[in-house]
C-alpha cells in the first residue's frame, strides 16, 4: 500500500469519526408508569374492607359521642323523646354547684390515679424490664408471670382481689397485716390523705389503686422491655469501655433511646387513669371512690338516676379531658418531628 492510499484511508477514517461525534445521540424516553388501579372485583373487595370498619367506627363511636354532647344540654329521663327539654348549660351549672362535692371528689380520685400510675407501676415496670433485659436465668418464666394479669380485665381483677386479697376475714392482706382481726379493706371511708374537711384520698381507694397497679405493671414492663431489646449493643459496650457504672449507663445511654416508649407509656397511662371504671364498679363503688366514669353511669342508670342530660354532661367533661390531652400530644409530637426534619 503506498503513502497516498494510506493518507486517503486516514482522511476517510477521520471524517467518519468526526461525523459520528457530530451526530446527535439518540435518546430513549421512558414512559411514565401507570399506577395500578383496582378493577372489577378487587375494587369492591377494597371498598368492603375499608368501608365496613369505617361505618362501624362512626356508628359505634362518633355518633354516640356527638349524641352525648347534644344530650348534655337537655333534661331527659331516657324513655320518651317527647319528654326531652332543652335546658342549655343547666346540667353543667348543677354539676359545679349542686353536685360540687361529688364532682371534685371524682376529679381528685382521677388525678390521684394518674399520679399513682406514673410513679408506681411505670417506675416499677421499667425496673422489672431492666432486670429481665439482662437475660437472667428463667427470664421467660418471669415475663409470663408478670404479664399474666394484663390478659385479665379489670372487672376480673376486682373480683379476684375482693375475694382473695381483701376478704374481710380470710383475705391475704387480712392475714398479713390485720393482726388477727377482721379488716374491711374496701369499706373504710376515712381519708388517708385529707384535702380539707370534705375531700381527700380514702383508704379504700388506695386499696383499689394497689389492685390496679398489679395489672398495669405488667403492661408497662412489656413496653419497656421491647424498647430495651432494640438498644444497639455497641452503645452499651462503648459505655462500659468508658467506665460507666450501671446507673450511668442506664441514664445516659439506655434511657435516652427509650423516648418513643416513654411517649407511648404516657398516653396509655393517662387514658387508663381517665377511663377507670370496671374495678370500682364491680366492688359496688365504695364511698369516696367515685371517678368521673362512675358518676356518668350512676346518673344514667344508678339509684336516683334516669337523668340522661346530667350523665351526658359528665361524659362530655370526660371526653374533653381525653381529647385535650390527645390534641396536646399530637401537636407537640408534630412540632418536634418538624423541627427534627428541618435540622
Amino acid at each position: 500500500m503506498d503513502v497516498l492510499t494510506t493518507c486517503h484511508l486516514g482522511v476517510h477514517m477521520a471524517s467518519t469519526i468526526g461525523s459520528a461525534k457530530a451526530a446527535p445521540r439518540a435518546t430513549t424516553k421512558l414512559k411514565p408508569t401507570k399506577r395500578r388501579q383496582f378493577q372489577g372485583r378487587d375494587r369492591w373487595v377494597f371498598l368492603f374492607m375499608v368501608g365496613v370498619p369505617t361505618v362501624l367506627h362512626v356508628l359505634l363511636v362518633w355518633v354516640p359521642t356527638l349524641a352525648s354532647i347534644l344530650l348534655s344540654f337537655t333534661n331527659w329521663n331516657g324513655i320518651r323523646l317527647t319528654d326531652m327539654d332543652w335546658v342549655g348549660a343547666l346540667n353543667y351549672e348543677q354539676i359545679l354547684t349542686v353536685f360540687e362535692k361529688d364532682f371534685w371528689q371524682a376529679v381528685i380520685n382521677n388525678t390521684t390515679l394518674l399520679v399513682f400510675l406514673f410513679l408506681g407501676p411505670t417506675l416499677f415496670g421499667m425496673f422489672l424490664a431492666y432486670l429481665l433485659d439482662k437475660n437472667l436465668k428463667g427470664s421467660r418464666v418471669y415475663q409470663s408471670v408478670f404479664y399474666t394479669p394484663v390478659v385479665l380485665s379489670l372487672a376480673v381483677v376486682g373480683f379476684m382481689w375482693q375475694s382473695v386479697i381483701y376478704s374481710t376475714d380470710n383475705g391475704l392482706a387480712t392475714q398479713l397485716f390485720g393482726g388477727g382481726d377482721s379488716v374491711d379493706w374496701i369499706g373504710n371511708q376515712s381519708f388517708l390523705i385529707p384535702f380539707g374537711d370534705n375531700y381527700g384520698v380514702s383508704k379504700n381507694f388506695v386499696a383499689i389503686l394497689v389492685a390496679m397497679a398489679w395489672r398495669h405493671t405488667g403492661y408497662i414492663m412489656v413496653l419497656y422491655l421491647a424498647g430495651m431489646k432494640s438498644v444497639d449493643a455497641s452503645l452499651r459496650e462503648a459505655a462500659g469501655l468508658d467506665g460507666c457504672n450501671e446507673w450511668q449507663s442506664f441514664r445516659h445511654v439506655i434511657f435516652p433511646t427509650l423516648k418513643p416508649i416513654n411517649v407511648v407509656v404516657a398516653v396509655i397511662t393517662v387514658i387508663e387513669a381517665l377511663r377507670a371504671f370496671d374495678i370500682i364498679y364491680v366492688l359496688n363503688t365504695p364511698r369516696k371512690t367515685e371517678v368521673l366514669s362512675i358518676l356518668t353511669t350512676n346518673n344514667l342508670l344508678g339509684e336516683g338516676g334516669g337523668n340522661v342530660g346530667r350523665g351526658s354532661a359528665y361524659a362530655t367533661i370526660l371526653f374533653v379531658l381525653c381529647l385535650g390531652f390527645v390534641i396536646w400530644y399530637v401537636t407537640n409530637h408534630y412540632k418536634k418531628t418538624q423541627e427534627g426534619a428541618e435540622s
